[in-house]
C-alpha cells in the first residue's frame, strides 16, 4: 500500500465522523481479545479495524486501546478539520495513546531539497511551519519528511549539501517547539523509483551533519528490506539518528508473518535496546472482512512474543 492510498483511506474513514458527538473513552466492541498492552507502541492507522469497530474512527481509536494497542498514526492528519483533530487527540489523551507521524511534507515530484530552488524551498519551510499547530493540537512529537527527488545534471554530493542546508532550516523552524521532523527513506526497487533518499546509511550521513534533535530517521521496515536489507546490523549502525520505525512484511506489505521478515527477531531486538517510541503499522492486510483484522491482531500478539 502506497502513501497515497493511507492519505485516501485517511480521508474516507474521517467522513462524517463529525455527527459522531463527544464520546467517553471505552470499548468500541464486544469482540474484545485483548491480551494486555504490546511490548512495543505499535501504532495501527484509520481503516485497520473498520470491520470489526466500525467506519467511525473514534470507535476504531477505542477499538484498537481495547486489543492493546498504546499508539495510533495518521499520515493524512494535517488534511482533517480541525475539530476533528482535536476530538481524536481528546479520545486518544482518555485511551493513554501516543499519537504518531502525520506526514508534514512528501512531494514526490520536485526537488526542492536538492536544488537551489528559492521558492519550492521556501514552500518546504512553510509546510513545515504549517505542520507545527498540527502537531500541537493532535499531540504529536513527530512527522514525516520526504526529501523529495533527486535530478540528473548534479553531483550527489552538491545535491546532499543543498539537502543538508535545508533540513537545518526546517530544524530552526521545530526545534523552539521540541518537535521532530522523521526522514524518511524509500526504496527505489519497487514502490518510488527516482527519489532522493533511499537508503538508511544516507540518512544517516545527512542526520549526522543537520545535528539537530529536530532531525532523525524514520526507518520503514518494509522499505529497507527491499532496498538494501542487513536489517538488525544497520538499526544498530544507525541508532542514535532513528526516531520511528515503520513496519509491513515484504513481499506484498501485509502484516508480520505475512512474508519474508522474522518481525519477532526484529521486535525482540528494538525492544533489547530499550526503544520506548512508535512503531506504525503502515501497511495493508493480508485477509479480507472482519477476518483480515482478527488475523492482523493475531500476527502482532504472535510477532511481539519474545
Amino acid at each position: 500500500m502506497k502513501r497515497r492510498d493511507f492519505l485516501t483511506t485517511s480521508a474516507a474513514v474521517g467522513a462524517g465522523v463529525l455527527a459522531h458527538g463527544a464520546a467517553e473513552a471505552q470499548p468500541a466492541s464486544d469482540e474484545s481479545t485483548s491480551q494486555g498492552k504490546f511490548k512495543l507502541h505499535y501504532a495501527p492507522h484509520f481503516g485497520l479495524f473498520g470491520n470489526l469497530a466500525g467506519g467511525d474512527p473514534i470507535d476504531q481509536l477505542k477499538f484498537a486501546a481495547d486489543q492493546g494497542f498504546t499508539a495510533w498514526e495518521d499520515n493524512g492528519m494535517k488534511g482533517k478539520p480541525v475539530e476533528l483533530q482535536e476530538k481524536i487527540a481528546k479520545t486518544m489523551e482518555q485511551l493513554g495513546m501516543k499519537m504518531g507521524v502525520f506526514v508534514a511534507h512528501g512531494n514526490f515530484g520536485g526537488k526542492a531539497f536538492v536544488t537551489k530552488d528559492k521558492n519550492a524551498r521556501a514552500q518546504v519551510v512553510q509546510d513545515i511551519k504549517d505542520s507545527v499547530e498540527v502537531a500541537k493540537r493532535v499531540n504529536a512529537k513527530w512527522m514525516t519528511v520526504v526529501p523529495d527527488g533527486y535530478v540528473t545534471n548534479a553531483e550527489w554530493g552538491y545535491q546532499t549539501a543543498n539537502c543538508i542546508d535545508l533540513l537545518r532550516e526546517c530544524s530552526e523552524v521545530l526545534e523552539p517547539h521540541g518537535l521532530v521532523m522523521v526522514l524518511e527513506p524509500l526504496n527505489w526497487w519497487k514502490d518510488h523509483q527516482g527519489l532522493f533518499l533511499h537508503k538508511i546509511p544516507q540518512a544517516y550521513e545527512i542526520c549526522r551533519a543537520v545535528n539537530s534533535p529536530s532531525c532523525k530517521i524514520l526507518f520503514d521496515i518494509y522499505h529497507q528490506q527491499i532496498q538494501e536489507g542487513n536489517l538488525i546490523p544497520n538499526i544498530d549502525m544507525a541508532w542514535s539518528e532513528i526516531g520511528y520505525f515503520q513496519c509491513g512484511d515484504n513481499p506484498g506489505r501485509k502484516e508480520p508473518g505475512t512474508g519474508e521478515i522474522n518481525y519477532r527477531n526484529v521486535f525482540k531486538h528494538i525492544h533489547s535496546k530499550k526503544f520506548d517510541g512508535i512503531m506504525g503499522m503502515e501497511h495493508g492486510k493480508s485477509l479480507p472482512g472482519k477476518e483480515g483484522d482478527r488475523a492482523l491482531i493475531a500476527a502482532y500478539r504472535s510477532a511481539d512474543n519474545f
